[in-house]
């Protein structure tokens, strides 16, 4: 293993404080995504960054994550200040990302636009398939013309919906190809699509290698398990175009670095993916 020093570009805050407000989806996370239980139960930040340091992970960058409408008793909107106050605590080791919600129209932009000017927060996140709006659907675009406007990154989860129960079924909308719209409408709008895009990663490929502003988060999906293609992309012309994360918990993260570790990257792939990339899309050498 090589002495880089990883920074994780998708992170959910996992504090009992945090998980206060989510509905109940122990199935989902420990059957179904096979988180251990005590993880599930919740971690605090220095448990967090006790687990990042064994893993050789340096820094994470926290989501303010908004899953769905509010009101919905599937949803919930993770307070930006939550993550804000993590990232006041631990400066050195947390960044914080604004989650969105289409539904909040305006009064949403501006709390975007708030938690990147107030609380330093540097990017923008949201999951399409909890509004089961496409990314190129018309109430997204005020967000992206925000993050263009604030000059931040935004990701989104690209790929299925992993979540499926019949009370509250969340269709797949986040096929990868629908991001050619929204990068040809903004083409200086810095696009990630994480979650790999898993089961058309070839067509998040395709995005990525098609627009200059367009990237792929390696997060969700454990790295023994990527396609081929994926893994070919990282190691050769998609060196300078694929981001590291976990999406913790459901990856954990020392789990998530062997199994890289057994990739056979070499130096210069591995310090792209695993740190470099991140510095200069999200600026932070700045």
């Amino acid at each position: 293993m090589s002495g880089v020093k990883a920074i994780d570009t998708v992170v959910n805050i996992w504090t009992p404080e945090a998980l206060a407000g989510r509905p109940d989806r122990t199935g989902f996370y420990t059957e179904k995504m096979r988180v251990n239980a005590q993880t599930f139960a919740g971690v605090t930040h220095k448990e967090m960054l006790e687990r990042m340091d064994r893993a050789g992970i340096e820094k994470s960058f926290l989501i303010a994550a908004k899953v769905g409408q509010l009101g919905h008793p599937a949803c919930y909107h993770v307070p930006y200040k939550l993550v804000a106050d993590a990232v006041q605590a631990y400066p050195d080791r947390f960044y914080g990302l604004a989650g969105l919600d289409p539904t909040e129209g305006m009064t949403g932009v501006r709390e975007l636009e708030r938690s990147v000017r107030e609380y330093g927060f540097i990017g923008a996140h949201f999951y399409p398939h909890w509004f089961e709006l496409a990314p190129d659907h018309a109430k997204w675009y005020p967000f992206y013309a925000k993050c263009v406007e604030l000059d931040v990154p935004i990701q989104l989860q690209v790929g299925q919906s992993m979540v499926y129960d019949p009370r509250y079924p969340r269709r797949s909308v986040g096929r990868p190809i629908t991001l050619d719209t929204v990068a040809c409408d903004f083409p200086e709008l810095k696009i990630v699509g994480i979650h790999v895009g898993i089961p058309w990663t070839d067509e998040m490929i395709a995005m990525a290698w098609k627009h200059a502003n367009v990237y792929i988060g390696s997060d969700a999906h454990s790295p023994k398990y990527w396609p081929a293609s994926f893994v070919h992309f990282i190691k050769s012309f998609g060196k300078d175009k694929v981001l590291f994360g976990t999406d913790f918990p459901v990856l954990d993260f020392e789990r998530t670095m062997k199994e890289i570790d057994a990739l056979g990257f070499s130096d210069e792939v591995r310090a792209k993916f695993l740190r470099d990339n991140a510095i200069k899309l999200y600026k932070l050498d700045q």
